[in-house]
């Protein structure tokens, strides 16, 4: 079966890591380099090491790394960066100018300038056609509007986050992981939704880092409301259950008193 050497790159200090075919260069972690994507050329950043893999895991179309970036790519890219600051600063007039329910979040030229592309966020569909057509006497090239979820949004714009530290998500999550409120429940959480909700409106990326300890400790734990047997009782009610201790309050006659597991299973 054919084998492709592949590499990930990346697009944004915090971002997806894609895999391009390296082909014959010789590249290494934090090298800039060119590649086609589905958007144009663009520059990219080596961002891990290279790997193996067959044909039958290749899951979309396997573009090549074209080349090594060189020093006219690098300027290019940041004289691209301020001109997409004034490119943005037009757009949010235009949007205003249209009445239109949008947020801007970013604007960004391919590193050819054959196409610039304006990320937002918006709480339904938008019909920006008159918008493009205003930009696109003003901007005079390419445009592309992209609607993106509110955790893409969050992770643009950046922030503090309810533990005072910067956003998981623009600081080092790369990929959004699910979250559920099961998760919540899993760890005992309040349900409190200005407690587990982030500032994207969704629930908080980190309840996911502790949800298969949770997951894991609960394991052979009675749940609130059984009837357990202990050194001094038998079939005594479970009133609360202490995960991260595996620990349990059980009520014995007129009286509350608290066991770990290793206790309750020394008894048995």
């Amino acid at each position: 079966m054919k084998e492709f050497i592949v590499i990930p790159i990346q697009f944004k200090k915090v971002g997806k890591h894609y895999y391009f075919d390296k082909k014959n260069l010789t590249l290494e972690k934090d090298d800039f380099v060119i590649v086609e994507t589905a958007r144009g050329v663009e520059l990219g950043i080596v961002s891990g090491k290279e790997k193996t893999i067959t044909q039958a895991e290749v899951v979309s179309e396997l573009k090549s790394v074209l080349r090594l970036a060189s020093e006219t790519d690098l300027k290019r890219y940041e004289e691209n960066k301020k001109n997409a600051t004034f490119a943005f600063a037009i757009c949010k007039d235009e949007i205003r100018k249209h009445n239109l329910e949008m947020k801007l979040l970013s604007a960004e030229y391919t590193l050819d300038r054959k196409k610039i592309v304006f990320s937002y966020t918006a709480e339904g569909r938008v019909d920006f056609r008159e918008l493009v057509k205003s930009l696109a006497l003003k901007v005079k090239t390419r445009i592309e509007l992209r609607q993106v979820g509110e955790r893409d949004g969050a992770k643009q714009l950046g922030g503090i986050g309810l533990c005072g530290r910067e956003l998981c998500c623009s600081t080092h999550l790369c990929n959004f992981d699910t979250i559920s409120i099961k998760m919540a429940k899993n760890q005992n959480l309040s349900l409190n939704p200005s407690k587990i909700t982030g500032l994207c409106g969704k629930l908080l990326c980190c309840i996911k880092y502790e949800d298969k300890v949770y997951s894991d400790l609960k394991v052979g734990l009675p749940k609130v409301g059984a009837r357990i047997d202990t050194p001094t009782c038998g079939g005594c009610k479970v009133i609360s259950v202490d995960i991260l201790r595996r620990a349990v309050k059980v009520k014995e006659e007129s009286s509350i008193v608290s066991y770990t597991m290793d206790e309750l299973d020394g008894n048995s």
